[in-house]
């Protein structure tokens, strides 16, 4: 039986983190550089460690004020530091959760930024020490970590449109968002033989429930659905 990840941005501030920790088997955590603090990152990890969720660190540009969507242009010993320091607060409370953070994940426009620039992409990698990586299929950031030795994990959007086989559609642009239940969860079959993880949004009013539906039409194509 084929096996496929699902994974969720979570400590934002906003949907139903709960809901959407009862359905997916990773969770990605704002480690408070986009968005999240403390006592966020406590509630997230302190639910996944209960309920058997993987934990990993959501990592990000430092800006608060636009969610971590803006590219920056950072030093590449500055994106280190912050991104070793973001990783250590978050492991601190995954550690008092009873859990820890085994892989990461960029957000926004990090993710978008490590995944064509490899001198960002190495500053990450060189701050985050042997956890295992997530991203975009094609992109820098994967490729330097396989050469690297270090567990990858590619990952698919079936709620966002794409413009080619490795980039999505930018935010705002035509296409950009998937709606529906059942499209959603169309695209999440029809992706899943090529990705090791399906990202599922949790920042629309009907997150969980389209959650719910890809998670329904995975297991009735025959996938086991459970962490790599």
């Amino acid at each position: 039986m084929a096996v496929i990840d699902l994974n969720a941005d979570l400590g934002e501030g906003m949907g139903d983190d709960a809901g959407l920790l009862r359905i997916v088997t990773s969770a990605n955590v704002a480690c408070g550089a986009h968005a999240g603090d403390t006592d966020t990152m406590r509630s997230v990890c302190g639910l996944a460690a209960r309920l058997g969720v993987r934990v990993g660190a959501h990592i990000s540009y430092e800006d608060r004020s636009n969610f971590g969507r803006t590219p920056m242009a950072v030093a590449p010993e500055v994106l280190a530091a912050s991104v070793r320091a973001q990783l250590e607060r978050l492991s601190d409370v995954a550690a008092e959760c009873g859990t820890e953070v085994t892989y990461l994940k960029p957000h926004g426009a990090l993710y978008h930024q490590v995944a064509v620039d490899p001198i960002q992409a190495e500053a990450v990698l060189g701050a985050t020490g042997t956890l295992a990586v997530m991203g975009l299929a094609g992109s820098r950031l994967l490729e330097l970590a396989t050469a690297a030795g270090r567990t990858t994990i590619v990952e698919g959007f079936p709620d966002r449109g794409y413009r080619s086989a490795h980039r999505l559609i930018p935010r705002g642009d035509p296409g950009a968002l998937i709606e529906g239940a059942d499209q959603i969860a169309a695209n999440a079959v029809a992706l899943a033989a090529g990705v090791d993880s399906l990202c599922l949004h949790g920042d629309s009013p009907d997150a969980v429930a389209s959650a719910a539906a890809v998670r329904q039409a995975l297991e009735a194509a025959g996938y086991d659905v459970r962490t790599w």
